[in-house]
Order: structure tokens, then sequence, then C-alpha cells
């Protein structure tokens, strides 16, 4: 394949990689969660990233409540709702990257990239190393 064919077929790469994550930003900026206490006491709402957007009392069940009982199901709420949050974008971020990657993990901040990564650097397909004049037998 001529030079001039390889970069433009890398760059056509590089474009639908790039769509490919203005798409999952998107998306990523669209996710929600809501979840409702067990009496109904309360119904917390949480967007992107873990984000409180609404809380709301669908019963008068909350008025009964002492303020610590209500403040505990108020956060225990929010953490389910949070939690629902975690798992829509670590399903939206599971399919775009390499095997071996835990999504999940990466999306709570348990787990970086860096963590997935050889220490000898990224590694580089072959169309790339050649264009590149590097070792051929190298990862």
């Amino acid at each position: 394949m001529a030079f001039d064919d390889r970069i433009a077929t890398l760059f056509a790469e590089y474009e639908r990689q790039r769509d490919s994550v203005k798409e999952l930003q998107e998306r990523m900026s669209r996710v929600k969660a809501s979840a409702t206490s067990p009496r109904r006491e309360v119904t917390v709402t949480v967007g992107q990233n873990g984000v409180l957007t609404d809380i709301s009392f669908p019963t008068g069940a909350y008025r009964r409540m002492p303020p610590a009982e209500l403040q505990a199901t108020i956060m225990q709420t929010f953490a389910e709702a949070k939690e629902q949050v975690m798992e829509q974008a670590a399903e939206l971020l599971a399919p775009l990257l390499p095997a071996g990657m835990n999504a999940a993990k990466m999306v709570r901040g348990e787990a970086g990239v860096d963590m997935y990564l050889p220490p000898e650097g990224p590694r580089m397909s072959q169309g790339v190393r050649e264009l590149l004049g590097l070792d051929a037998d190298r990862p």
C-alpha cells in the first residue's frame, strides 16, 4: 500500500474513532436514574457522574420520620440511584474498551487507563510501526 493511501486509511480510522467518542459523550450526558426508598418516603434522581438532579417526596411518609432516619433514607436512596447511573455508564463504555479493561471500575474511579498499559509504552499496529520504521517484531 502506498504511503499516501496508508495515511488516508489511518486518518479515516482516526475520524471514525473521534466520531465514536463524540457519540459516547452525547450518550453519557443523557444517562440518569431514579430510585425510590422501600416505603416511598423519597425518590432521588441522579444524572451523569452521579450528580444529584432531583429529590421528591411521593408521599407524606417523610413527615413522620426522625431527621436522622430521613437523612439515612435519602442517602441510601441516592446511593442506589448513583449505582444505577454507574452501571449505565459502564455499559456504554465497555464496548469501546480493549479486552481486559473493566469499565465498571473505570467509571467508579477505581481503575485508570494507565494500569492497563504495558510498562514499555503503548502498543502500535504493525502498519504504524512500519511507517515509523520501528522494529517489526516488537508488539
